[in-house]
């Protein structure tokens, strides 16, 4: 079983080691991008950008409809969507490869139990064998 162990170790190692720095950043930018302190702070964003907006006294810099908002969150959008969906891809290609390790692992371990049980019949027969011979013995014995 260590072999498995280690390869499996190794495995993911790899996947590791083998991030391009764009692959990170992806990674890093989802992880943030999926956090609640990410959506508390884009929140308090949104809020004080139509507050000081909608605030009498204060200037202006972006009038009710928050055009200037919008383009923000959607350049933001923009580029933020198509970063997810490449870690995600990622991952997923990553799972699928530990999900076909896993199945190799599993493969071997039945192939292993069945050979398991094979010698646990042979050795059940042997002693079964065993047992017939000497109750004849015995049997044979009695009548003499």
């Amino acid at each position: 079983m260590k072999p498995v162990v280690n390869q499996k170790l190794a495995t993911q190692q790899i996947t590791t080691e083998e991030l391009t720095p764009g692959q990170r950043l992806a990674d890093k930018l989802a992880s943030h991008v999926g956090s609640w302190k990410f959506l508390i702070c884009q929140s308090t964003v949104l809020a004080g950008w139509v507050g000081l907006n909608l605030a009498p006294g204060v200037p202006h810099w972006d009038e009710s409809p928050f055009i200037l908002l919008n383009l923000v969150f959607s350049f933001a959008s923009a580029y933020t969507a198509p970063i997810v969906l490449m870690s995600q891809n990622r991952q997923s290609d990553t799972d699928r490869r530990n999900a076909d390790i896993d199945h190799q692992v599993n493969l071997r371990a039945g192939q292993n139990i069945e050979l398991l049980h094979e010698k646990l019949d042979k050795l059940h027969t042997q002693q079964i064998a065993e047992l017939t011979e000497i109750v004849k013995e015995q049997q044979q014995m009695l009548r003499e």
